[in-house]
């Protein structure tokens, strides 16, 4: 019997080393791509080496005896793959697109919080927008409620997250991590795994950066009232201004799995409440909404389906388009939401 438990054995470590194999050739191709600093044939010409090295390892593992010499060889020319990945660093210097263009910067004094580039756009469509970017200021004392926003571009698993923060006044600023593209760039979920591209983070006025979402984008925008003590709301609120400080500090690459819009909420929202839950819906965040509904996080006694068919934001929003009141009109109906008529201007310039 112990021919044929060494046989399977045997056979068992050549799957594993060549899962081991596949997993790097892949991993390789894809980083070669994304990174390797050259043309496109170039780039091609690079992954079929690549390729050809990992194959012939391949070969080696089927071909008989193990002959681990190629396999050392491999395994070589991996460790260098790695050491010139990790020359790649992230930078807060590039020629980026406008609406990623500056990094915002808080000053927090006691209340008192000025936020220097805070994205006021104007669009028109994706491409044609007016740009703008305030200085504006407010007060904690005044700070009243937090949003969650969900804003659904891509089937109803994937939704970005945003979080708006409301003040008496009836003034809104939203806050949201994007990835940071270049001009050339587009975004991909794949180079997103590959540092395609650094994290920005962005607070800005509704009328631009939800608006253009659910106005100019035709994404579908859903807006829940967030139950949170009061004494949470600043907490939340100075977390992201230390968020905002460490990436103006220290520049940090997207990821699409584990550094984006949902995972920093996440994140931040654990500094104040530990115990919350690592859950499968963090990663499909268009299902972002229940697992906060199941985490007592949105307004009690409704149902989610009451919860989301009236924070449903688009029509609305479409009704009233530009105007001075969105952040007003957009919440009309929203459960758990008193709404505050906003003043002709988000916050104080």
């Amino acid at each position: 019997m112990s021919f044929p438990i060494q046989q399977a054995m045997f056979i068992l470590g050549r799957f594993c080393i060549s899962l081991i194999l596949l997993g790097a050739m892949i991993w390789g191709g894809f980083a070669l791509w994304y990174q390797f600093p050259s043309v496109p044939l170039a780039k091609v010409v690079a992954i079929v080496i690549w390729v050809v090295l990992g194959g012939f390892a391949l070969w080696q593992v089927w071909g008989g005896q193990v002959r681990w010499p190629a396999l050392l060889i491999y395994a070589v020319a991996f460790v260098g793959l790695l050491g010139w990945w990790n020359t790649i660093q992230p930078s807060n210097q590039r020629d980026w697109a406008d609406d990623v263009a500056h990094v915002l910067h808080a000053d927090v004094h006691g209340d008192q919080v000025t936020l220097d580039k805070v994205r006021n756009f104007n669009w028109r469509t994706e491409t044609q927008y007016d740009a703008r970017w305030e200085t504006r200021h407010y007060d904690l004392k005044q700070l009243v409620s937090a949003d969650l926003i969900l804003s659904y571009w891509m089937g109803p698993a994937i939704a970005h997250t945003l979080v708006s923060f409301g003040f008496k006044d009836g003034s809104h600023v939203v806050f949201s991590l994007e990835i940071r593209k270049e001009r050339h760039e587009s975004f991909s979920a794949i180079g997103g795994f590959f540092r395609e591209f650094e994290v920005v983070m962005i607070a800005a006025d509704e009328r631009d950066i939800v608006r253009v979402r659910s106005n100019v984008r035709g994404e579908q925008v859903y807006l829940y009232r967030l139950n949170v003590p009061q004494q949470d709301l600043r907490l939340m609120f100075l977390n992201y201004m230390d968020e905002a400080k460490a990436l103006e500090d220290k520049p940090s690459f997207y990821n699409t799995l584990t550094t984006n819009c949902t995972t920093i909420v996440y994140d931040l929202a654990r500094r104040i409440s530990p115990t919350l839950p690592l859950d499968y819906r963090l990663i499909l965040s268009g299902y972002l909404g229940e697992y906060a509904q199941d985490a007592k996080l949105l307004t009690p006694n409704y149902d989610f389906k009451t919860l989301q068919q009236r924070g449903y934001i688009n029509p609305r929003a479409i009704a009233v388009g530009q105007d001075a009141h969105f952040s007003e009109i957009i919440r009309q109906g929203v459960p758990g939401i008193a709404v505050i008529k906003a003043p002709t201007q988000e916050g104080t310039p």
